[in-house]
Formats: structure tokens, sequence, C-alpha cells
């Protein structure tokens, strides 16, 4: 089982220490892979440098003078994020070549697209009854780092492993008649969501939420699930299917 943990839903640390317990208590019934974003942390550390960035098609664009905050910030929510999930060992992607990429656009500066995952070395880890808390630096043809999209790292990763993904992030799910609680998609399939985005039920920050989740199935993923990290107990029941929406091919 991926989960990837997303930056806005780990920002009260009460609730990131709630979440890491439910992900360590799955270890019982499934072998946990964690993949983690961290823009408010990132964000943070480029405020107290006097830093600023800026976004093209929800990506942060990431001159060679970020790249460094960036690697940072995230190595340092990594190891914090390991040690609160315990029997975790905290690993970026560059560490091993675990996340292998290439440049995405030289207009974006340090930002990549996966190109391949050491799926070897996670499963050694499973295994042995590690679990990988990987945090979404990679590593490129020159050997320097590139920033990843954490969707599309986590993607990546479920894909390589063949195993369904947990999206964790700051919505319940997908709904049909949004905000009604009682309109939520328990499951959807690639055409419902593609139906739902040209009808407009899916729209705006979800949109790129589904189509992370689709490009998980295209990479072998059996299936993808958008839940809410930002509650307690959520995560749980998403591994379930009883929470969230879980999409399938």
């Amino acid at each position: 089982m991926v989960i990837k943990y997303g930056g806005n839903a780990m920002k009260s640390p009460e609730l990131r220490r709630a979440v890491a317990a439910e992900i360590a208590a799955l270890r019982d019934q499934y072998l946990p892979v964690v993949v983690h974003g961290g823009g408010p942390f990132i964000e943070r550390e480029l405020t107290a440098r006097g830093l600023s960035s800026e976004f093209r098609n929800g990506l942060r664009v990431t001159p060679p003078q970020l790249m460094d905050v960036v690697e940072m910030a995230l190595c340092a929510l990594n190891k914090r994020l390991s040690q609160e999930v315990r029997g975790a060992v905290g690993l970026m992607g560059r560490d091993s070549e675990l996340l292998r990429a290439e440049v995405l656009d030289p207009a974006l500066g340090r930002v990549g697209r996966v190109t391949g995952v050491n799926a070897g070395l996670l499963r050694t880890l499973l295994g042995a009854g590690i679990t990988p808390v990987l945090g979404c630096v990679a590593v490129g043809p020159d050997g320097e780092a590139l920033n990843i999209n954490a969707d599309t790292a986590a993607g990546a990763v479920a894909g390589a492993l063949g195993e369904g993904i947990i999206f964790l992030t700051d919505v319940d799910g997908v709904y049909r008649h949004y905000p009604d609680p009682e309109s939520r998609a328990a499951q959807l399939s690639r055409a419902e969501v593609e139906e739902g985005i040209a009808a407009g039920w899916i729209a705006g920050g979800m949109i790129p939420k589904v189509r992370a989740a689709l490009d998980a199935l295209d990479l072998g993923a059996p299936f993808a699930t958008v839940a809410s990290g930002m509650t307690a107990g959520v995560l749980a029941a998403a591994v379930r299917g009883e929470a969230g929406t879980r999409i399938t091919p």
C-alpha cells in the first residue's frame, strides 16, 4: 500500500502524529510505503531566507538557487515524519537512486519527471518490516537533485510496486454535487472520472488530484483513492474502502 501524504494535511503537528500512528498500525495487515510532499514547509524556509517562488500549472518553478532550500526543507520533514511513524526509515529519492528523473521543462528549472524507481530496495526494506518514508527529491542524469511533484512521484512508486495508492489530501473525496456530503462518490471508474471532468462536477483543484490518480493507474497501480488526511481515523477507513473515493481502471 502506497500512501501519499500531502503538505496541507501535515501542517498540524498533532494531526501529523495521529496519522503517523495510523500508518504504523497498518503494518499489522499491510506493508505501507509513504511518499510525502511538503509545500508549506518549503514556503516557510523560503520566506525565512527572503526568497519567493512561483507556480506554473501547479508545479513550483525551481531554479538552482532554490533547489538547495527545497531539498533541505524536505529532508528535515522526512526525518521528522519517519520518526513519528516509528519502525520507519526516512529516505530521499536521491538515496540509492530510489527516484531517477529527467528535467521536465527547462523553463521550470530543477523540476523533474520520474523515469525510474528502485523498487527492489523498497521491497527489501518492506521484507525486513521497515516502512520506507520517501521524500520527493530525485536524482537527475547529471547526478544533481530534481524537485518532483509528490503526487506524480507517489503514483510512480505505486506503479513500480504494482500496489494500490491512497492520496491523503485536504478533501474527503470526489463529490458529484459539492459540497453536499451525501454526494461523495465511493468509487469511480476511469470513464466516470473523465465524464465528471467534462460535465463540470469534477472541477478546480480536484482535477489535478484525479489526474494524478489516473496516472497512477496508467503506471500499474490497481486502484487509487483520494481521501482526507485532515481527520484522524480516515486512513484506516480509506484502506477498507469505507472513506474517500476509490478510482479504478
